[in-house]
Parts: C-alpha cells; sequence; structure tokens
C-alpha cells in the first residue's frame, strides 16, 4: 500500500521559489527534507510565487491556478516586499493580505493553525541595496510597518507568524548571503528560514 503523504502549499514572491538557487535549495523544498527526518512526510509541495509579485499578484496567481486542494496539511505565505519596493500603500496592503490569509486558512481546511506566515526580509542590507546607494533606513522602517501590520493581522486569525528578518539583517549581507544577483537570499539563509519553520510546525502538533 502506498504510504500517505500530507499536502503542503507554499505562497509567494521570489523569496519562495528561491530566486538564484537550486530546486532543491529552496525553503518549502528543505522544509519538508527536514520534516522527513522526523518522520513526517509530505508531497512535493505546491509552490504558488513568481518573483516580483506583489499581494494583488498572487491573489491573481492563486485564481489562475487550476487543480488546488482545499485541504492542505500545511501552507507559509510570504510576501510583501514587492508591495514595498515599488511603493504601494501600507494600508492597501493590509486589506490584501488579511485576504490572502483567509485564503491560505481556507486551503488549510480552515484550520489557522496549519498556516504559517514569514515575516518580509529586509533587502535594503544587500550588497545590491548598497550598489545602488538605497536609503536603508527608510528601507528598514517601511519593511518594519509591513511586518508589524503582518504579525498583528496574522495573531488576530490565530496564524503563527515567523520572524525572519533580524536573523538577515544580521547574515544577509555577508559573504554567502546571497546568490549571483547580490540580492536574493542564498541557500544558507533558506535553510536556516525552514529550520524556524520546522520547530513552529513541531511545536503545533
Amino acid at each position: 500500500m502506498k504510504e500517505q503523504k500530507f499536502k503542503y502549499l507554499a505562497l509567494g514572491d521570489s523569496y519562495t521559489i528561491g530566486e538564484g538557487v537550486q530546486e532543491s535549495e529552496r525553503y518549502p523544498m528543505v522544509l519538508v527534507e527536514l520534516l522527513k527526518e522526523e518522520n513526517i512526510l509530505f508531497d512535493k509541495p505546491m509552490i504558488i510565487a513568481t518573483t516580483g509579485w506583489t499581494t494583488d499578484e498572487l491573489q491573481k496567481g492563486i485564481a489562475d491556478t487550476s487543480g488546488l486542494n482545499e485541504a492542505y496539511d500545511l501552507v507559509t505565505l510570504l510576501i510583501g516586499v514587492n508591495n514595498q519596493y515599488r511603493g504601494r500603500d501600507l494600508e492597501n496592503f493590509k486589506e490584501e493580505f488579511a485576504s490572502l490569509l483567509d485564503k491560505a486558512i481556507a486551503f488549510a481546511g480552515n484550520h489557522p493553525d496549519q498556516v504559517f506566515v514569514l515575516s518580509i526580509p529586509d533587502w535594503g542590507i544587500t550588497p545590491f541595496a548598497k550598489g545602488k546607494e538605497v536609503d536603508q533606513e527608510k528601507v528598514a522602517a517601511e519593511i518594519d510597518s509591513f511586518n508589524n501590520a503582518k504579525e498583528e493581522i496574522s495573531r488576530s486569525k490565530g496564524v503563527s507568524y515567523t520572524d525572519i528578518t533580524d536573523h538577515y539583517r544580521m547574515h544577509g549581507d555577508k559573504e554567502g548571503g546571497v546568490v549571483a544577483d547580490k540580492l536574493h537570499p542564498s541557500a544558507k539563509i533558506y535553510l536556516h528560514w525552514a529550520e524556524q519553520l520546522r520547530s513552529k510546525i513541531l511545536k503545533a502538533r
């Protein structure tokens, strides 16, 4: 008899598809491997994510994806950096993020304890940003505002929120912290994210 495996849906943008790293190094793929070590077996993650997506573009991506099963055992959501990057309004982000989170909960069979939100990494600390002479303090302040909103909305809906921003600010600009484009995180960073999620998931079981 074929062994029953859990189903995992990962929603997001370039951070979820792992721009610049191998498919096996994407954080959803690494997370599945880490959970396998705990004898928690998942099918290959269903990933709905594209580099550059904002909250509304992720909503459209979900709507355009056929065959989505509203019975996922695990759903992760990491979105918002491109809203900030494009100068989108915070209030608009709150509305669209809340709507996305409601969709994520529905995909998890209306079990908010099976949904895990990740904070937005601070791209302002990267060599790419420094090369563009970006106002790092402004970027950091805006990302903090977006993350505060994400955390508040997540907790209000009973969803786990994982802060990956502080760690990224400490390590994202160090050697081996980014890929060739000097912007997106390396496999080492994604491993940390997956480890953080594994801990949260094990506690929630």
